[in-house]
């Protein structure tokens, strides 16, 4: 439809021209259709534009009789003049396009490599995953998500790296390897969190400046029991996530024992204590990073997920009779952050849903389990 812009000008100039005195010239509106045309054709669609614009002109001037050198050619040449300014800006505009195209497909590229997206499902367990970057072209920052089935049932972990830009992507590369390995050879959370711990004071001394001494990964760490009936989590300095239930219902999963950021050696040795709590079929475990609980509106208030997330479930629960899938909530949760802050996100923003469906037989009932 916006094609016919460029059209809709011309004839509007005509019918602007027929209905003023001679005296009036519709050559400065007729000079619009070309400029118009920039973003939206092609440069032949752009040249014949400015062509149709030069035959309404010169038609019209013949017409009224005002067709001369001041007013008649002068006009045609202006005309042509703008027609081959917008071919020119319609090149230059292709040519940066080509560009970003071109390094938004390499941030992708780099945004695979470094933060692969976790399977839709591992076992029972539905997985969705989404990434919002602060910036626009850069598609990966310094928050992570990574979903890994492992000889100890499945394993989780989102995190948020300190720092930004190029050394907080590195760090994030390392922290994601680190877990892939400790997940597959440790056979608790504790050990796998001493492990990263290692591993990432290894790193440290071979950076400089603050990366080596202030480095540090907030790090939410989940494993789930092979009938997925209990989740076990580590909380290392991250935001609590979100435990949903298929009827609404919410609880956030505060854990009673504080400890710091993973990295962090000047603080000394901290345990990591394990919580563990009921999964029933329908649940869903949201979790997310600071960009999430930090977002804020025109009035400095924080968005507050455990008041917004289980509104959204009730709602769609009226509605539709079913709970949401995990892609649905974190579609909600993407634009109601966006919403609440009412600007572009100030921080990147990690967000994870792993969900355990309800049974065949809650779902042919046509009611949601209830929470145990």
């Amino acid at each position: 439809m916006r094609r016919w812009i460029p059209a809709v000008v011309i004839i509007l100039a005509a019918v602007f021209d027929l209905l003023t005195p001679p005296s009036v010239s519709s050559a400065p509106l007729l000079a619009v259709a070309p400029v118009a045309a920039v973003t939206l054709l092609r440069p032949r669609g752009i040249v014949l534009t400015g062509l149709v614009a030069m035959a309404v002109h010169a038609a019209l001037a013949w017409e009224n009789g005002t067709f001369g050198w001041q007013r008649g050619v002068a006009n045609q040449v202006t005309l042509a003049a703008v027609t081959a300014l917008a071919v020119g800006l319609n090149r230059s505009l292709h040519s940066q396009h080509v560009s970003a195209s071109r390094a938004r497909y390499a941030a992708e590229v780099a945004q695979r490599a470094v933060l692969p997206r976790p399977p839709s499902r591992l076992g029972d367990l539905r997985i969705a995953a989404r990434y919002v970057p602060a910036e626009d072209m850069a598609l990966i920052g310094g928050d992570l998500f990574v979903v890994q089935d492992t000889p100890f049932g499945v394993r989780a972990m989102v995190g948020d790296v300190r720092g930004k830009g190029l050394s907080a992507i590195a760090a994030v590369s390392i922290d994601i390897g680190a877990f892939r390995y400790a997940a597959d050879h440790t056979a608790d959370l504790p050990g796998l969190v001493a492990c990263m711990e290692e591993a990432l004071q290894r790193e440290g001394h071979r950076r400089e400046g603050l990366d080596e001494t202030e480095g540090f990964t907030t790090a939410l760490i989940v494993q789930f029991s092979a009938g997925l009936d209990r989740v076990q989590l580590v909380n290392r300095g991250h935001p609590a996530p979100l435990l949903l239930h298929a009827d609404g219902e919410a609880r956030v999963l505060e854990p009673e024992e504080e400890a710091p950021p993973l990295g962090i050696t000047a603080l000394g040795d901290w345990k990591s204590p394990v919580e563990s709590y009921d999964f029933p079929p329908g649940a869903m475990l949201l979790c997310f990073t600071d960009g999430v609980t930090e977002a804020r509106d025109r009035t400095g208030v924080f968005y507050d997920p455990a008041q917004r997330v289980p509104d959204m479930v009730r709602t769609y629960l009226r509605r539709t009779g079913y709970p949401p899938d995990p892609s649905a909530v974190l579609d909600f949760l993407a634009r109601d952050v966006g919403r609440h802050s009412a600007s572009a996100p100030q921080d990147d923003q990690a967000l994870l849903v792993l969900h355990r469906p309800l049974r065949q037989e809650d779902l042919l009932a046509g009611a949601p389990a209830e929470p145990q």
